[in-house]
């Protein structure tokens, strides 16, 4: 099965600062047939006016990465962790027991970035923080997940069964990956135009892969693709 979800039909807010897309039922946006994707819960398209942000607010058991793509968003929360993440960086905040923090875009640009939240594997762990930049040219590529062998290769750290790829790839460029039972697969193109599956996806949409043995993605325009593989009940 491969559900397209159309950029200009997703959920929407927008006021003075944020102007955000939901792509699953969010704050004031309810689909009761868009409650996420197994352990994945949130997929915010924000983008964030300059000098504005979001003010110190609570997280509690979730994980919750945000993937810049374009400018940059500062942290700090109350662990005592502070630190800018930029357009090809990737954070990863484990909620956990508890924690606050606040995010701001300091610049003199709009932010643009995808927020993206996974129920964990486990409640109740150490709350904590990371960013790390990633090289995003030729082929997708792990930067977060709960696998030990690819938290070993140098991914960023998941308390989820979960793993994000993106990665930045040309006009022509053919990828097949296998989709285990019991796992499904949710990927954004950032930008550009592809073909997952036989189904044309454009700039933004969304487009939820379950029930496939694998999925094919075909650029048909250069592409940056962001994908979040999940473990789903069967």
């Amino acid at each position: 099965m491969i559900e397209r979800r159309p950029f200009g039909r997703l959920g929407a807010f927008c006021n003075a600062w944020l102007d955000t897309k939901y792509h699953f039922s969010f704050a004031n946006y309810f689909d009761p047939a868009r409650m996420g994707v197994g352990h994945l819960r949130v997929w915010n398209d924000d983008t964030i006016a300059p000098g504005s942000g979001f003010d110190p607010h609570p997280h509690r058991d979730m994980e919750i990465i945000t993937y810049v793509r374009s400018g940059a968003i500062s942290h700090r929360d109350s662990l005592g962790n502070v630190g800018k993440t930029e357009a090809g960086d990737v954070q990863v905040m484990h909620a956990g027991r508890g924690i606050v923090h606040a995010e701001y875009n300091e610049g003199p640009d709009p932010v643009t970035l995808f927020q993206i939240w996974i129920e964990p594997s486990e409640r109740g762990v150490a709350p904590g923080w990371a960013t790390r930049q990633f090289p995003r040219v030729g082929n997708l590529q792990v930067l977060a997940s709960g696998d030990a062998t690819e938290i070993a290769a140098g991914a960023l750290p998941l308390y989820a069964d979960a793993t994000l790829l993106a990665g930045t790839m040309a006009a022509g460029s053919l990828l097949r990956r296998p989709l285990a039972p019991g796992r499904a697969a949710y990927i954004v193109p950032a930008s550009g135009t592809l073909r997952i599956n036989g189904i044309d996806i454009g700039p933004r949409d969304g487009a939820l892969v379950r029930g496939e043995p694998d999925i094919t993605l075909e650029v048909t325009d250069s592409a940056e693709l962001v994908l979040v593989e999940v473990a789903v009940e069967t």
